[in-house]
């Protein structure tokens, strides 16, 4: 993560982010050991309610991840319990384009949506940044991945 590093600590940069006279760092033991707990706890029920407030879930896995695989992320998206469970069972994957080039396969019924992301391991931002920024403004502008070649609506 070195080019991140170095940038996230820079002056400049810290500066834009309104922590300047901080030092950067990737990860500190002291948060990893606060958050290390919810590695084990069941947050489905808390997306479920997500869904049934009508807000847009987007659960993300690169394809190449072996933390979290893409497999793993497909199936707990189909076992949650909500009520579109029964349609988002039916639902077949969509090519899922960015800049004309394939960039990963969409599966969506309503406001939920399941990308699976081309040539990606855990770190998706990492591997594939276009992507990931695609991914990042179309959740902020509310388009929820849409692209030239794909509409997907609520």
């Amino acid at each position: 993560m070195s080019p991140a590093d170095n940038m996230l600590g820079e002056e400049s940069i810290k500066k834009v982010l309104g922590v300047s006279g901080r030092k950067w760092a990737e990860c500190t033991n002291t948060v990893h050991f606060a958050l290390i707990k919810d590695l084990i706890i069941d947050l489905s029920p808390k997306v479920a309610d997500l869904l049934h407030e009508g807000l847009d879930v987007l659960v993300y896995s690169g394809d190449k991840d072996f933390i979290c695989n893409w497999r793993g992320g497909e199936a707990w998206t189909n076992a949650l319990n909500w009520e579109g469970k029964e349609e988002w069972a039916s639902q077949d994957y969509q090519d899922w384009n960015v800049s004309d080039k394939a960039a990963g396969s969409l599966k969506t019924y309503k406001n939920l949506k399941f990308l699976r992301v081309f040539d990606a391991g855990h770190m998706v931002p990492m591997n594939q940044p276009e992507v990931a920024l695609k991914i990042v403004q179309d959740m902020i502008s509310g388009k929820v991945l849409e692209t030239e070649e794909n509409e997907f609506v609520n």
